[in-house]
Formats: structure tokens, sequence, C-alpha cells
């Protein structure tokens, strides 16, 4: 038998790697300084020739793993180099991927395939809000355990959003795995948080159907299909598959990002349907064992239940209330949005957002994303003058928290100005408009698509309030720089010179 590899004289690894990916292979070892087993990442380079690219990446995947601290994710305990390879010592997860778990069961029961959508959300809403995103989530990179819960294995391809991480590339490779790719990744690069969204949809159709939305015989098609195929109903091959946990999935599966559920609301809609988990033979340990993590999260959910909030203390005539209820609050909205009823979504939303920003505070990210969604839904209800002091005490309580470039607090003070002009308040919504324009200036740089988009509505606002002059001066020049910027045939430039053409008639 050859020698085991040892790094750095204390991480004796196995004889053989357990797994291969694109940029290293996983290894299980033992730290023989703390006498415990651990799973060792060690990079590979292709033709064994160094590259700084890679390198670059698995430092960065290590640094974002190890800024995740939560159960769903593997600890990471060490870094270093041998023989000029960069390793990473992680937590040893026992387990099977949901990739491996499907290939042995297919269609998974409705209650498991809901309890991994839930849990993993859980463990995308604690790294969207370290402003990461995975990029590469996919049944291989699930791993259930014994116990049944679930780790998101692999942040090798996430990215930190409005930071220089996305341009870690390297020529050629493809960011993410196609059938799990969401349009906006395939078409144009970009990652929003809703990207790991999609392919939460992708996941959990594959899971429910026990074969992936998207096939093709290649790469390409595959790809193609994402942006452009309409996904299949689930309960057109899986009958018992409930019509709203059908309805989840079309909606995660959405080609727009925003038209996408966030982390938050996924979890809140799969978490009844993880119900009657039974056994999964081979998979899970047996029920007579006693598992810790099953223990330690019954009392947790207990204390959840009881209505205490953790950052503030409770007023003593303050009602019960849970972060739970938020939850519960937004996905009885959004059915009422869904049958247009945005008066009473609003109801629903102010009663909850009243005890919530009092017991956790304005800024509280659960606070902040439950504002904002009330902010829009009086807006897409017509109601302007509610809508935009509401955008407005947003804006300024973001500004104050993460500072006056925040951008969701320069997209806040631009539908307050919205708002303004769609009141008749014509005057105040231009001085808005400019003021911020500066900003977005300051901000995105001049040449920013967000920028032109709003030079294009100060040039339409001053045309609809009689100012024809002001207007043409401000979309002529806007044209001339948007056909430098964005092209001829961008939405942009088209929509200002027919806005011209129509003046000019």
């Amino acid at each position: 038998m050859p020698p085991r590899m040892v790094l750095n004289g204390r991480y004796e690894l196995d004889a053989l790697p357990i797994g291969r990916g694109g940029m290293g292979e996983v290894w299980v070892g033992r730290d023989t300084r703390l006498d415990r087993e651990v799973a060792v990442k060690l990079i590979r380079f292709p033709d064994d020739v160094p590259d700084d690219d890679l390198i670059r990446r698995f430092v960065r995947e290590s640094r974002i793993t190890a800024r995740l601290e939560h159960p769903g994710v593997p600890a990471v305990f060490d870094v270093g180099t041998h023989d000029g390879r960069p390793f990473m010592v992680m937590q040893r997860i026992h387990g099977i991927t949901v990739a491996d778990l499907i290939a042995e069961y297919g269609p998974l029961p409705i209650g498991w395939a809901a309890a991994i959508a839930a849990q993993t959300c859980a463990v995308l809403t604690a790294a969207h809000r370290a402003s990461l995103v995975h990029r590469d989530l996919k049944p291989g990179n699930l791993m259930l355990c014994p116990d049944g819960t679930v780790r998101v294995l692999d942040f090798g391809l996430a990215v930190a959003l409005g930071g220089g991480d996305s341009l870690i590339t390297r020529a050629g490779q493809t960011l993410g795995t196609p059938a799990y790719m969401a349009p906006e990744l395939v078409a144009a690069g970009t990652t929003v948080p809703q990207t790991d969204l999609y392919a939460v949809g992708c996941t959990l159709h594959e899971m429910l159907a026990g074969a992936r939305p998207f096939r093709g015989a290649t790469a390409y098609a595959v790809m193609s299909q994402q942006v452009d195929a309409r996904p299949p109903a689930l309960r057109t091959v899986r009958a018992d598959v409930p019509a709203e946990l059908e309805r989840l999935v079309l909606e995660l599966l959405a080609k727009t990002p925003s038209e996408r559920p966030g982390t938050e609301e996924v979890y809140a809609r799969s978490v009844p349907f993880a119900r009657g988990l039974g056994e999964l033979a081979g998979v899970l340990a047996p029920p007579a064992e006693p598992s810790p993590a099953r223990m330690y999260a019954v009392v947790v959910g207990r204390v959840l239940d009881t209505g205490e909030p953790v950052a503030a203390p409770v007023p003593r005539d303050a009602p019960a209330f849970s972060r739970g209820d938020l939850a519960m609050a937004r996905i009885e909205a959004g059915s009422l949005v869904r049958g247009s009823q945005y008066d009473r979504a609003a109801e629903v939303l102010s009663a909850v957002a009243r005890p919530a920003t009092r017991l956790l505070g304005p800024t509280d990210p659960d606070v902040l994303s439950l504002r904002f969604e009330l902010a829009d839904v009086r807006f897409d209800g017509g109601d302007y003058r509610g809508a935009g002091p509401a955008y407005r005490d947003l804006a300024a309580d973001l500004a104050a928290h993460r500072g006056p470039d925040e951008d969701l607090a320069l997209r806040c003070r631009r539908q307050a100005a919205t708002c303004d002009a769609l009141s008749g308040r014509t005057g105040e919504a231009l001085r808005q408009l400019e003021s911020l324009l500066d900003d977005e200036r300051r901000s995105y740089g001049p040449d920013d698509e967000r920028v032109l988009e709003l030079r294009k509505q100060i040039g339409l606002l001053l045309l609809g309030s009689g100012q024809r002059d002001a207007a043409d001066r401000v979309l002529r020049t806007l044209l001339d720089d948007a056909e430098r910027i964005l092209g001829s045939t961008h939405d942009v430039p088209q929509t200002v010179r027919s806005v011209l053409a129509d003046v000019e008639r």
C-alpha cells in the first residue's frame, strides 16, 4: 500500500479521494493533532500546471465558507498549502447527496422534498444576508445526513453581491451547472439572490418528478431551454403533488428574477408540506437512535413559537409576536395580491409591521423586507400617497443604517419620487429625481444603465409636465449617450428615439 499523504505534518489523508470537482479533490482524513476525522479539499490543477485563477478562486471559497456560521454549512477548520497546492480542512459530513438519493429512490416523498427545500432555504437566507450568492446550487451539492439535516456544500462559485468576486473566472468555463442555471446567469452572467432560488426550483422539481425540468443532448441545448422554454407542470407527471407546491415550483422557475419568491417565503411555503417524514432505508439513522440535532431543533422551534423576540424586550401590553408571524403575513399578503386584493394585502402587512418594528427595530433585516414589500403592495395597488412616505422612510433608515449609497436606499428614493409624480406633485418629483441622479452618478458611474434609465424618467416627466424644450435637451443628450454605451438596438435608445419622433410630429 502506498504511503498516505500527510499535509503540514498534521492531516493524514486516506489512500484515495472520495470525489473530484471542477477545481479540486475531496479527501477523507484525520487531524492527528486533535484526533478527529476531517474532510480535506485539495486544489487540482489541469495537466498539473499551476493556475493563478484557480488558486484565487480556491482561496476565496475557503473565506466565503468560513464566513457562513450556520449548522447547514460545513465548518472550516484550517487552510494551508502542500507542494504548491492550496488545501482547506473542513468538518467531515456523513450522508448522501440529494443527487444520489434521487438516483436511488427516484421521485422523493413529498414531505422529504419539501423538508430538503426548506432547510436549503434556511442556509441560503444566511448566505444572502451575508451578501453571498451560491451560484452552483444543485442536488449534488446538498447532503442529507442520517439525522435528517441538510448541509449545503461547495461554495466554490459563490459571489459577493456588489463586489468584484464575479470577475474571478476561467476563460471558457461555465459559471454553474447548466441544468440548474438561472436565465440571467446563462444570458448575461449576472447574479442576484433570486439566482439561487431558480436553482432551488430546478432541484425541487427534480426531487418531486425524479427528472430535471429541462433536459437536452448538449449543455447548450439545456441552457437555451433555461432562457426560453416553459417548465413542465409537475402534476402532469406526478398527480399527487399538491397544487400549492406545484405553484411554488413554477414561481421559482420564473424567467425574471423579480418574479421569484425569496428564501424566507419559500421556506414558509415549504414547511407545511414537510410532514410524514418517514424512514428512508439505508439513509437515516434508526428511529430509536437519539438525534442531538433534532433534540436541539425541537427546543429552538418551541422558543420561536412563544412569541418572545430575541432582539428586544417585550412591552407588557405588546401582543404575542414572532418572526414566524412575518412569514405567515407575507404568504397571506402574496395570496391576496395574486387575487388583486391590494388594499387587504396592505392591511395584513401593516398589522404585523407595527409590532415587528417596535419589537425588532426598523432596520432588522426581516422588518426591512416587510416594510419594502408593504410599500410595493401600496404602489402596485395605486395608493401612491401611502406608498411615497413608506419608500421615503425606508430610504432614510437604510441610508442611516447602511450608508446613503446603499442600492436599496437609492431604489426607494426613486420609487418615492415616482409616487409624487403619479400623485400630481411633478415639481417635487423632478427635484427629487435630479438630486437622486447626482447620487447615482457618484455611486454607479455615469455610464451605468440605472443612471441612463433615471435620465429617461426625468426627460419623460419633463415632457409630461409641458416643459418641452427642457425635455428635448435631456432626451437628445441621453440618446447620444445611450447609443454609445448600450448600442442603438437597446430598449433605452429605442424608447427615447420613439418619443422624440412623436414630439416632432
